[in-house]
């Protein structure tokens, strides 16, 4: 029990439901993972009294995470920064120079992205102070396994939703599934807790036969990721029949920066995005900007019911994409529905405009519908005459 004391704690920002594969990492190497309160009210409020007015809302909310997380004893707060255009690279050492202004004298420890597995490698390091690099190895294989289970959950969540008989029932069964992910800490643990967790999934009566729309959101990656964050636009499209996909998600992050080419199994999110965003947007200019662009045109090339962009008040890569969506609509048949989201965004408002665009959505798709069938007709009346 003393030695279980000794044990440093570290804690990270909250972004969906990444903390599962965090904890999971920092347990293999014998650290304690700190997991603050889930993002809430509270959060916010703490993070914007002590943020620059006119930053983005995820700096807010990894603030408020952070002042949470010391209050509460913690030995570490984890950061992850990048280099490039977007404000990401500063973010850490806004919130590492606030909180010594404040008073809180918690270690700060950074992992920069694009350093790949060796950037995780010297993480691992600082906070454990160890240099196994078999177990670092083990933690971050274990880690990924986690995050790539987590989205593949989350899609079959959306799919669920979208068809259930019962309101509830999916997301009751994916808190289960969590639960179940959670829990495993090795290579057949994990293997067990992937059937086991869509098994429970599987439990969910469905209505195969209910009109779905199908919509992708994509945005800047947070926001995306980030259920409170971006009022849980995944559970609201789902109760109005609306089967979501994110654009952008953790798994996907990691195929691009982490995990080695070899690895890699088919076209990575960026790989896709140098490739469909070139005729709208030649160059990346920071943030997901690219990525988001991209993404309006592979809707468009899947042919997908809507797409929904999400960013941040004040985030300039994003204010950019958004401009350049009018210039697509020629070659990009797709609605697009804008929500850009800070701390002052109501419930309302944001709901009511969702629900117009799933009606806008659900009566250009019948009207397709219809003119498909008319001209099917036309084709057939054609051959008889």
């Amino acid at each position: 029990m003393a030695e279980e004391k000794k044990k440093v704690k570290v804690a990270f920002p909250h972004m969906g439901y990444i903390y599962i594969a965090w904890a999971a990492s920092l347990r293999k190497i014998g650290v304690e993972p700190f997991i603050p309160p889930y993002t809430s009210k509270r959060t916010l409020s703490l993070g914007t009294k002590n943020s620059p007015e006119a930053i983005c809302i995820p700096y807010k909310l990894i603030m408020g995470n952070f002042i949470e997380a010391i209050e509460d004893g913690t030995d570490y707060v984890a950061m992850i920064t990048s280099p490039g255009c977007c404000r990401l690279g500063e973010y850490g050492k806004g919130i590492h120079n606030a909180l010594e202004d404040m008073g809180y004298h918690a270690n700060y420890v950074e992992m920069t992205l694009y350093d790949g597995i060796k950037g995780m490698f010297d993480f691992l390091k600082k906070v454990s102070g160890k240099t196994d690099y078999v177990l670092f190895a083990k933690a971050i294989v274990l880690g990924i396994r986690k995050v790539f289970l987590l989205d593949d959950l989350q899609a079959k969540l959306s799919y669920c939703r979208a068809r259930e008989v019962h309101f509830g029932d999916s997301e009751k069964a994916f808190k289960k599934a969590l639960k179940i992910v959670d829990e495993a800490m090795n290579t057949r643990a994990m293997n067990k807790a992937k059937k086991l967790a869509f098994a429970e999934m599987d439990k969910v009566q469905l209505d195969e036969n209910r009109e779905v729309l199908h919509v992708d959101i994509t945005g800047e990656i947070y926001l995306v990721c980030d259920r409170f964050s971006n009022q849980d636009i995944v559970k609201e499209l789902g109760k109005m029949g609306v089967e979501t996909r994110k654009s952008l998600t953790v798994s996907g992050f990691l195929k691009d920066a982490i995990i080695p080419k070899i690895f890699r199994k088919g076209e990575t999110h960026l790989q896709r995005a140098d490739r469909l965003a070139k005729p709208f947007l030649m160059r990346d200019i920071g943030g997901d900007a690219l990525e988001c662009v991209s993404d309006v045109a592979y809707a468009d090339e899947r042919g997908i019911d809507g797409i929904i962009h999400i960013s941040p008040f004040t985030c300039m890569p994003e204010i950019m994409s958004q401009n350049i969506f009018p210039a697509m609509r020629e070659k990009c048949d797709v609605p697009i529905l804008p929500l850009i989201m800070d701390e002052q965004t109501g419930k309302a408002g944001y709901l009511t405009r969702l629900e117009a665009f799933v009606d806008l959505m659900r009566r250009r798709k019948r009207k397709l519908m219809m003119d498909k069938k008319k001209q099917s007709e036309d084709v057939v009346s054609g051959v008889n005459n």
